[in-house]
């Protein structure tokens, strides 16, 4: 099959990823309804969302590695397929038992998210692959708040068991075009799945989301509460030790060590967090009535157009991250956004006078949000080798996916825990959340920031030769020796810097780690670009390292 299509191959991911990440929120709405058409309790209801929550959890790394292993295209197939099956069981359901298991089934596609930004790595051009990250990412973002505004029309003309029916369509659309268009992995990860560190990763993940999703309802000072925490935190020091110890690990912790990647998990926590906190009470907030005294008594209807301007702000700015980064790098887009993103949280818990107030907070967020969701995502897939996407972005999701919980969890303790006579949350309860969420999302700024300075001064101590301009032509592998840089990973515009990479890296090896680098005659550009080729061809060699055979080709 010919591997010439990018353009095909992005509008079939992104149908993909638009079908699933509007899944996400859609039912978030009509929860009432389908509670009393299955006359079942609030905790149960409520479990339809945890559920498909925890599912999600576990098969985005999981999966995401499986596809790293046996070919991206394959398991983002079958992830396809799995929502379209959760989805037929969610519509037919006669119980809130069966509903339950189609939002587990329903859960496994979110694979698909790591395995897209896999796909987009493996397809497109370096000069492209910024912009299409970018674009992927920002239609995730958009989808996961579209899903609140489309509910509502949507469940009034079909029903809520319509709402399942249109993802059926949709995936199984994306499936089949995807066997058609999307050509398999050129490259695979070798090794397999340690069954001991996928028990343990699923294990800390449920004991993990399972009290931040539910603790509202159990109480957060319950014996069961407390122990599921406790477990967390013992499975995962026992799965952090496996991984560190397994040949082939799941999730292989030195990548995870290096500064683009931690950091940029560590900002997804924050900004999942900022980001659930606004998407889940800001709808609450606008609806609360005008009787008391701070509530702008907005219909529901209303309520989905206040959040539109988010939504428009975060698709634009989502796409426009890739050509950015020409002028403004991805980590100082971070930075920028995150500030802009807590700006906007702190208009909400301070500024919410009118609605014309709170949706030119609503569209400010969304600027931030779009733009950090594409950068954080093209920052983990360009620091990683490609054999390594899956799973390393499918962490980063996942890390997200904890990061939304904790602000679901905390924003609902603040603003339950204000609760008057009526009923009704009091305003310093949505203050002191919005307020948290905005100090939340700019723990993303921060924890960039510091990452930058660490690399820095790991730079700086880096081993360095000096290099001539004559240097720069191409270095020829030595017998048995792999090529120093793929060329997907060699920016077009600067000539020989793979030569200049493998040179480097050769010659810092032979002459120790003492010494520092000039390169000679190269132009800016040049030396800065073989700095980044010998940098990734050390993150090659250190997976190469644990996994001694060569990754396999596709067949």
């Amino acid at each position: 099959m010919s591997r010439s299509r990018p353009s095909a191959t992005f509008a079939v991911l992104a149908l993909s990823v638009a079908s699933f990440a509007t899944l996400q929120s859609l039912v978030v709405p009509v929860l009432p309804v389908i509670q009393q058409d299955l006359h079942t309790t609030t905790a149960g209801v409520t479990w339809t969302m945890t559920a498909w929550l925890i599912a999600a959890a576990v098969a985005t790394p999981l999966l995401g590695r499986v596809g790293d292993l046996v070919g991206k295209r394959r398991v983002f197939v079958l992830a396809l397929l799995a929502v379209a099956l959760g989805s037929v069981i969610a519509a037919v359901a006669p119980s809130i038992g069966v509903l339950i298991a189609g939002r587990v089934v329903q859960g496994m596609g979110g694979a698909m998210f790591p395995l897209a930004f896999g796909i987009i790595r493996d397809e497109f051009p370096p000069h492209r692959l910024p912009s299409a990250i970018g674009a992927i990412a920002s239609i995730i973002a958009v989808g996961s708040g579209l899903g609140t505004v489309l509910a509502g029309p949507l469940a009034a003309a079909l029903s809520w068991r319509g709402l399942f029916l249109i993802p059926v369509a949709l995936t199984v659309t994306a499936a089949v075009l995807a066997l058609v268009i999307v050509p398999e992995s050129p490259t695979r990860a070798t090794g397999g799945v340690n069954p001991w560190s996928a028990v343990l990763l699923s294990g800390w993940l449920i004991a993990l989301l399972l009290p931040l999703s539910t603790g509202a309802q159990w109480g957060w000072s319950s014996p069961v509460v407390i122990g599921l925490f406790a477990l967390a935190a013992v499975l995962l020091a026992a799965w952090v030790v496996v991984e560190l110890r397994s040949r082939h690990p799941l999730v292989d912790m030195r990548l995870m060590r290096e500064p683009g990647v931690w950091s940029m998990n560590a900002a997804a926590v924050f900004i999942g967090a900022a980001m659930f906190a606004v998407f889940a009470f800001f709808p609450r907030f606008v609806q609360t009535p005008v009787s008391t005294g701070y509530g702008l008594g907005a219909t529901v209807a209303e309520s989905g157009l206040l959040m539109l301007p988010m939504l428009v702000t975060m698709a634009v700015t989502g796409f426009l991250s890739g050509p950015l980064e020409r002028w403004l790098g991805f980590r100082t887009q971070i930075v920028i956004a995150a500030t802009v993103m807590a700006a906007a949280s702190l208009s909400l818990a301070f500024l919410h006078g009118s609605l014309a107030a709170v949706a030119t907070a609503s569209g400010v967020f969304g600027v931030g949000l779009g733009l950090i969701y594409a950068a954080i995502t093209s920052v983990v897939v360009q620091s990683v080798p490609a054999t390594q996407t899956g799973v390393a972005s499918g962490m980063n999701a996942n890390l997200r996916t904890v990061g939304s919980a904790i602000g679901a969890a905390v924003m609902t303790a603040l603003v339950t825990g204000t609760l008057g006579p009526d009923g009704l949350p009091a305003e310093t309860g949505y203050t002191e959340g919005f307020a948290t969420a905005g100090v939340l999302a700019f723990g993303a700024a921060a924890v960039t920031v510091a990452a930058f300075v660490v690399q820095a001064r790991a730079r700086r101590s880096v081993a360095r030769v000096d290099l001539a301009p004559a240097d720069l032509a191409p270095a020829e592998p030595a017998p048995g020796e792999p090529a120093d840089m793929p060329a997907d990973l060699v920016p077009a515009d600067v000539p020989a810097v793979a030569g200049l990479a493998g040179l480097a890296r050769r010659e810092a090896g032979a002459r120790g780690a003492a010494e520092p680098l000039r390169v000679a005659g190269a132009s800016p550009l040049a030396a800065a670009a073989a700095v980044e080729a010998a940098e990734m061809a050390r993150l090659v060699e250190k997976v190469e390292d644990r996994q001694p055979e060569a990754a396999a080709p596709a067949a």
